[in-house]
């Protein structure tokens, strides 16, 4: 598996490819979507922007950092890390990941508003959160095996896999404990959808990595 390419693509693969990049960023954040609906703990990556805003956030003028704000800039310096260690990783699909992915799940949350009752007993929030986490990994996989790029905190997992040789989805079971024990030591709050989302997406992602990658493979080459 390889996150990247060094292939020459024509304007119409480019295309092609974007838009596989798109449709897996929307399967992606509807699972996230549930993921949150779940209320059962934030996913790792965010138990790790909560540490780093609990931490930081006192030390800054009031007001100038957010939780928001401190995803953007986490995504940002991960992405300037990328950059020095191999800017082929960092591609135009990884934009369009770090722009669209709250508007979708905006989308997504006043949708499901309607559809899911805010009542939920544990059990239904538990199948949401384990359909959500199953839901995001397909999702996330057609985003990587699109090679058109993908999120900062997912190409974490990407680079390290390829750098090492190892398999996708134990790389991506291992960053994401660094990111939720990280988070969860820098005053992050450490849910059961969090420690659920760490041992499910990456094994699933690990499933799904190398069928997608067929099919979108020959879906592209037919479409050439």
């Amino acid at each position: 598996m390889s996150g990247h390419t060094a292939e020459r693509w024509s304007g119409k693969e480019w295309a092609v490819r974007l838009v596989i990049l798109t449709a897996g960023l929307v399967i992606a954040h509807l699972g996230v979507t549930l993921f949150l609906l779940s209320r059962l703990g934030a996913d790792p990556f965010n138990v790790f922007v909560q540490g780093v805003f609990v931490k930081a956030g006192p030390l800054l003028p009031e007001g100038f950092l957010t939780h928001g704000r401190t995803h953007i800039a986490l995504s940002l310096c991960i992405i300037a890390v990328l950059l020095i260690v191999d800017r082929s990783y960092i591609k135009a699909g990884t934009l369009i990941c770090m722009t669209c992915g709250g508007p979708i799940i905006d989308f997504f949350t006043w949708l499901l508003t309607f559809l899911l009752p805010e009542d939920q007993p544990f059990p239904g929030r538990l199948v949401m959160l384990v359909l959500g986490c199953l839901i995001l990994a397909y999702g996330m996989t057609i985003v990587i095996t699109s090679k058109a790029g993908t999120g900062p905190n997912d190409l974490v997992a990407v680079v390290i896999a390829d750098k090492t040789r190892r398999k996708f989805g134990i790389i991506r079971l291992i960053v994401d404990l660094a990111f939720a024990l990280t988070g969860f030591a820098l005053g992050g709050v450490l849910g059961l959808g969090t420690l659920v989302c760490s041992a499910l997406v990456g094994p699933v992602a690990g499933i799904f990595m190398p069928l997608n990658e067929k099919h979108i493979t020959a879906l592209v080459q037919r479409l050439r």
